[in-house]
C-alpha cells in the first residue's frame, strides 16, 4: 500500500478509482435500474471507506452510504464523501453525474476532488484552471427533473437561460468549464451533496455562500444543508438581493 500524503492528491485519486470501479460495475451489463444505481453507490461506497481508513485513520468521516456516528464531531478533520451523486443520470449512462470525494477542516470545505467519469475528468482544489470567457446572456443550471421555484424565479428576473442538468457537482463543475454562470439550489440537499464542489468552487475564486449569503458549515450535528449558491463572484450580489425579494 502506498500512503499519500497530500490530501488533494488523495482525494483525486480516491475520485478518479471510485469512477473507474462505478463505470465497470454499469458497464458489466448484468444490472440495471434502481438495483444498478444502488449496487453502483454500495460497491463504490464501500471501496472510498475502506481506503479512506487505510490512508487517514485518524480522521473523521461522513457519507451519505454509511450510518453516520456523532464521533466525528470530535474531529477537526472529517472527509465527507458522496459514492455516486446523480444516480439516475449514472443509469442511464449520461455524463452529468460524478463522485464527490471532500474535506471539511474547522467546519470548512478546503480540499476535494469531484470526478466525472462520464467526461473521464476529475476537477480538483489543487489545479485551478483559468474560467472561461463569460458569454453575454446568464446560464443557470437547475435540475433536469424538478427546477426549485426560486431558482426559476431568479432566472427569470435575471433574464437568464436555465440549462437543466444532474448532479450538484456536474452542475456545480458547469461553471468552472464554463457551461453555465449560476447555480442556485433551494430543494434540500445534504453536506456531502456539497462539500466537494464547494472546496473546488472556492478555490477558483467563486462565490460560494448558502442563498441568504451565510456561509456554507460542514461536519455540523445535522447534515441538512437545503441550499446553496454558487456562482461567478460578480453576480452574487445581485443573486442574493433578489432571493432576499422573494
Amino acid at each position: 500500500m502506498v500512503l499519500i500524503a497530500d490530501d488533494a492528491e488523495l482525494a483525486a485519486r480516491l475520485a478518479h478509482a471510485a469512477g473507474q470501479i462505478a463505470v465497470s460495475v454499469r458497464d458489466s451489463g448484468l444490472l440495471d435500474g434502481k438495483v444498478l444505481g444502488n449496487t453502483g453507490d454500495q460497491v463504490v461506497n464501500a471501496f472510498l471507506i475502506r481506503a479512506l481508513r487505510e490512508q487517514r485513520p485518524d480522521d473523521g468521516l461522513l457519507s451519505e452510504e454509511s450510518r453516520d456516528t456523532m464521533e466525528r464531531l470530535e474531529k477537526d478533520r472529517v472527509w465527507i464523501i458522496d459514492p455516486v451523486d446523480g444516480t439516475r443520470e449514472y443509469g442511464e449512462s449520461r455524463d452529468d453525474w460524478a463522485i464527490h470525494v471532500g474535506l471539511a477542516i474547522a467546519g470548512e470545505a478546503q480540499v476535494g476532488a469531484v470526478a466525472l467519469p462520464g467526461l473521464d475528468l476529475v476537477m480538483r482544489t489543487d489545479e485551478v484552471v483559468t474560467l472561461p470567457s463569460a458569454p453575454e446572456r446568464l446560464r443557470m443550471v437547475v435540475s433536469r427533473t424538478r427546477p426549485a421555484a426560486e431558482a426559476v424565479a431568479v432566472a427569470e428576473a435575471l433574464g437568464a437561460e436555465m440549462v437543466p442538468m444532474g448532479s450538484a457537482g456536474a452542475k456545480a463543475m458547469a461553471i468552472i468549464r464554463g457551461e453555465a454562470d449560476i447555480y442556485l439550489h433551494s430543494g434540500g440537499q445534504y453536506e456531502w451533496d456539497n462539500c466537494a464542489p464547494a472546496a473546488i468552487c472556492a478555490a477558483h475564486g467563486l462565490h460560494c455562500s448558502r442563498i441568504d449569503g451565510s456561509p456554507l458549515r460542514y461536519n455540523q450535528p445535522e447534515v441538512a444543508l437545503p441550499d446553496l449558491l454558487f456562482c461567478r463572484p460578480e453576480h452574487a450580489r445581485r443573486v442574493l438581493n433578489i432571493v432576499a425579494g422573494l
